[in-house]
């Protein structure tokens, strides 16, 4: 070892090269612990396991046991993140191709596809066993459900045959407040369906809106949707026709007995700034309005269900 002018030791090359490489393999745990989490797609499972709590205070009319939400939201959490990671390995070739995707892990080319396929039949079957095992069967069936809906009947099938795909394929997502449902009744009822409804519903204009925005996107993956096979018009005033009849068909779980007025009066107002939205867009047919009405509708349904569960507290 050789010494400094000030008599201090010279730290060699190579040595001091060594002391980043924990830095360095700390980033790189960390970035590839968050293209694995991309691939689950958090956002949509935070939405998905709001409305199933939200549907479990209906159900319990207060609040369940704290032990039965944590182990729904967590075998649903993995199912519905087992889903998407299905859904990510099955269209790697349209997200290569699409601006708004083509970063993802796997065309982007940081995660091999074989992973995803493995992790998604992973999270798929440890969902369902922590569903069957700490709720109850139905639940744990409905969730199975929704997976195979979403890769087999969906993605696989008619995302790329029909411009009516998510229309069907909406089935999936409108499944989590009955998983929600059925882990605290262990049955399903006409409370319970017409919240089903209510997603399936609201579906169609909330993906329109942003295939309005992305329709170059879906064109260039030659996937058909409304957009690029029936054109924007058209769309737009699918999209109005939705959300005037989405209005009424919240109120179903009124006419139940399962909501009070409270909930009927937010539903109204949410409803009322959805079509007011879906008006704007169709007069003003811009990107910027697609979005807007894209943006409200994610808002629109996190209100609507916070508003049932408050409504249950209230009462």
């Amino acid at each position: 070892m050789s010494c400094t002018a000030e008599g201090g030791p010279t730290v060699p090359p190579v040595a001091a090269g060594r002391t980043v490489e924990p830095g360095i393999s700390i980033a790189r745990a960390q970035a590839v612990v968050l293209d694995h989490l991309a691939l689950l797609k958090p956002r949509v499972i935070g939405l998905l396991a709001f409305t199933a709590v939200c549907t479990m205070v209906v159900a319990a009319r207060g609040w369940p046991s704290t032990g039965l939400v944590l182990a729904t939201v967590l075998g649903g959490g993995l199912s519905a993140g087992g889903a998407n990671a299905l859904n990510n390995w099955v269209d790697a070739d349209i997200d290569g191709v699409m601006s708004r995707t083509r970063r993802r892990p796997i065309p982007a080319g940081r995660i091999p596809p074989g992973r995803s396929l493995l992790l998604g039949i992973g999270l798929g079957a440890g969902g369902f066993a922590v569903l069957l095992a700490w709720t109850t069967a139905l639940a744990a069936i409905l969730s199975l459900l929704a997976l195979l809906v979403y890769v087999f009947v969906y993605t696989l099938w008619l995302k790329r045959a029909t411009p009516q795909n998510i229309v069907i394929g909406g089935v999936a997502g409108a499944i989590p407040p009955l998983v929600g449902w059925a882990a605290v009744t262990g049955r399903l009822d006409l409370t319970a369906l017409s919240v089903f409804a209510v997603i399936l519903v609201w579906t169609p204009p909330h993906f329109w809106s942003l295939a309005l925005v992305m329709r170059e996107d879906y064109a260039r993956a030659r996937v058909p949707m409304l957009p690029v096979v029936r054109g924007d018009a058209t769309t737009r005033r699918w999209i109005l026709g939705y959300t005037v009849v989405l209005v009424p068909i919240t109120l179903l779980p009124v006419a139940t007995g399962a909501m009070g007025a409270g909930y009927a009066v937010a539903a109204l107002v949410l409803g009322a700034g959805f079509v007011w939205r879906a008006v704007r867009l169709l007069r003003a047919p811009t990107a910027a309005a697609g979005l807007r009405c894209y943006l409200y509708s994610l808002l629109y349904l996190a209100g609507l269900f916070a508003a049932m569960a408050v409504d249950q507290a209230v009462r």
